[in-house]
């Protein structure tokens, strides 16, 4: 992360979503503090200036380059900046809301925070309503907020949710919409210039937007660096398996940075069934491409809503003999009852851990001993500071490189 004047980076948190962006902010302030400091040091070396004098120095030429927009402080110290933009939502007795920005953000690049799976209840009226949102209520709440930021004058504006609502729609059989490419234009047409997500549904939902960008984020390092992290793993005969043919790349990607073999489920569904619970699914058969038997198991999916899919998989894979069984899931929504369901699978040995993100806020997911959840807040905050300095964020899609050292590593230290 380079240092510069970050006074035109504005972040705004929609209800639900204050502490994911908290977080952000809290890696923000690190990294420009700790560009501040390295940038400090090399004027000190090139220039031969003196600590106080190259302080001063940055904090005028940052004054001078957006003279409007000067940040407050001591101008002979480190200023940290402020991202944090408060904004009022309000919610009406009929449903309607409303979100009104309470300080300037014109000609800023905006950053509007959303967790469309928060199923808690979140604050609305300067806290004096709670209410259980909807995937349709969080996502309405995007649009108003978009649109008061549009009408606010922002220079840019981005969309950051983890969870891309309506994303499992993203391809029809039938008589059916194409839900996931209609929510991208929708936001495209209010102005937002780029969403941020984490493990998009389908890569078709890509060729749904004409000029709005996606950047589709992998917590597939912050994943590894918890899967490394239990005990006896590293030791065991251990495969990756696809749990179908939609996620054969992100599992091969597992497998080829961790240097292990790949296998598959292929799996057929009964599409005239919808699922409500954990105990139920559209599965009419499932199938095992590779051998797992006697190994140890790790399974990675974009996400579980109730978790019945998931289920099954395990009670499949442990029908073939397969060992210790771990899974990780970018967007664990875990809704209805899908906790008390993987409750009783665990007591029942059918795995042993289940690795998922902070992508969507949970409580009572946090208390199992069976979950292990892993914090993707400084993936989003790098990208962000990246983006709004116009730099590549190459480097953080595809991390294969750091992956393999991390569990080469991981071996040496088991060996010795």
């Amino acid at each position: 992360m380079n240092y510069f004047n970050p006074a035109n980076l504005a972040l705004i948190a929609c209800p639900g979503a204050e502490l994911f962006t908290e977080q952000v902010i809290s890696h923000l302030k690190k990294g420009y503090r700790r560009s501040f400091d390295s940038m400090i040091n090399d004027l000190n070396k090139r220039y031969n200036l003196d600590e106080a004098s190259a302080i001063k120095q940055v904090n005028f030429f940052n004054d001078i380059s957006n003279p409007l927009r000067k940040t407050p402080g001591d101008v002979e110290k480190y200023r940290s900046p402020n991202f944090n933009v408060p904004a009022a939502f309000t919610l009406f007795a009929n449903g309607e809301v409303k979100t009104e920005i309470l300080s300037s953000i014109r000609g800023k690049d905006v950053y509007i925070f959303q967790d469309v799976g928060n199923n808690y209840p979140v604050n609305y009226n300067n806290g004096n309503l709670k209410k259980v949102l909807s995937v349709n209520d969080h996502l309405m709440t995007i649009f108003v907020t978009v649109d008061a930021a549009r009408l606010a004058g922002a220079g840019r504006i981005t969309l950051v949710s983890p969870v891309y609502p309506y994303s499992r729609q993203h391809k029809s059989k039938g008589r059916e919409g194409l839900t996931a490419g209609r929510v991208g234009r929708m936001l495209e047409d209010l102005g937002v210039n780029r969403v941020i997500t984490l493990d998009i549904h389908s890569r078709e939902i890509y060729n749904a937007f004409d000029k709005m960008r996606l950047e589709n984020l992998h917590a597939s390092y912050q994943i590894v660096r918890a899967l490394v992290k239990i005990p006896g793993i590293i030791d065991d005969d251990f495969v990756v398996v696809s749990p179908d043919t939609g996620a054969v790349d992100r599992n091969k990607f597992y497998a080829s940075a961790l240097g292990k073999p790949l296998a598959l489920l292929y799996k057929e569904r009964d599409y005239s069934k919808v699922t409500k619970d954990a105990g139920e699914n559209n599965i009419a058969e499932i199938k095992l491409l590779g051998d797992i038997e006697g190994k140890t198991v790790f399974l990675s999916d974009d996400m579980v809503d109730v978790g019945g899919t998931l289920l099954s998989e395990m009670r499949f894979l442990k029908q073939k003999g397969a060992g210790k069984l771990i899974c990780s899931i970018s967007l664990p929504l875990f809704n209805g009852d899908a906790i008390r369901h993987f409750d009783v699978a665990y007591r029942e040995g059918l795995f042993h851990r289940i690795i998922g993100t902070n992508a969507v806020y949970h409580e009572d997911l946090l208390e199992r001993e069976w979950y292990i959840s892993v914090n993707i807040t400084n993936l989003f905050a790098q990208t962000i500071s990246r983006l709004h300095q116009g730099l590549s964020v190459s480097s953080l899609l595809d991390n294969r490189e750091i992956i393999s050292k991390l569990f080469s590593d991981s071996q040496d230290t088991a060996d010795s």
